[in-house]
């Protein structure tokens, strides 16, 4: 389970690098349906992309540590978990979104109770292998 652990670390913080660098990068252009949203929804999209391009880097961060913290990927998997929050309340109040987006809003509802299962997997076996105190 720690080995699932890190690699699930090191992917969501790769992937969430790349994904708001591509927001930075391309605006509107990004994000399906918004592409005549124009100039303060473009200004709005990138700014938030250098945000998630930042998440991506705490769990960058996470994933380097020896052993991963517990209380950093249940924070990061929390933050996840409120963005899918809050795709369901734009679901309830305007309806369904690109299928893309509801394809990320699965995968939002997921992760973070996988994650929150696996955040101590490293913490454990780093103590069972510690040497005892005499």
């Amino acid at each position: 389970m720690a080995r699932t652990l890190r690699v699930l670390v090191q992917l969501m913080g790769w992937a969430c690098v790349a994904i708001g660098l591509f927001h930075v990068l391309l605006g509107n252009a990004a994000i399906p349906g918004a592409g005549g949203a124009g100039v303060t929804v473009d200004s709005w999209g990138r700014f938030m992309g250098a945000g998630f391009a930042g998440y991506g880097l705490a769990w960058l961060w996470a994933a380097r540590q020896r052993p991963i913290p517990a209380a950093a990927v249940r924070v990061l998997a929390g933050v996840l978990l409120l963005g899918a929050a809050g795709r369901l309340l734009s679901l309830a109040r305007y309806g369904w979104p690109q299928w893309f987006q509801i394809a990320l809003t699965v995968i939002e509802l997921v992760l973070p109770p996988v994650c929150f299962l696996l955040a101590d997997a490293e913490e454990r076996v780093a103590s069972a292998h510690a040497a005892p105190v005499r």
